[in-house]
């Protein structure tokens, strides 16, 4: 089994609070992630497939064929965006990196099964110090 992980940056702004909490309760809980005229990071996801090489290419899945894949699925749906406010399959939801990777996955899971390879998994790094992975 070979894992192929391709690496995508964007750029999105967020607030963590929940509308049935004060702004004390929210600010004890989210901290400055609370804040009322948002907060932004710069992301950097993982994407990674997995399978067996093809015999006739050599690629379990053509890593510019993913790039494409996550650049239309998703980055162009949250690159300099407001998760809040303006991604679709966000709405509803916290914005936290857990619920987003799950959103992300959510998004390229059927366009990259039905090239037939394996999504494995979703790695969201929103800081330099805080990363989630998520596999299905």
């Amino acid at each position: 089994m070979i894992y192929l992980t391709r690496v995508e940056h964007f750029n999105a702004a967020h607030k963590l609070s929940n509308p049935n909490w004060t702004d004390e309760q929210n600010f004890e809980v989210f901290n400055k992630c609370s804040n009322p005229n948002w907060h932004g990071h710069n992301y950097e996801l993982h994407v990674t497939v997995k399978g067996d090489p093809n015999p006739e290419t050599g690629f379990v899945y053509n890593a510019k064929v993913l790039g494409q894949i996550i650049k239309d699925t998703v980055i162009e749906k949250i690159d300099h965006k407001n998760l809040n406010l303006d991604v679709d399959f966000m709405q509803g939801k916290f914005t936290s990196a857990e619920n987003l990777a799950i959103g992300i996955w959510d998004q390229l899971k059927p366009h990259i099964e039905a090239d037939g390879a394996v999504l494995h998994c979703v790695k969201l790094l929103e800081t330099k110090n805080i990363y989630v992975e998520y596999y299905g």
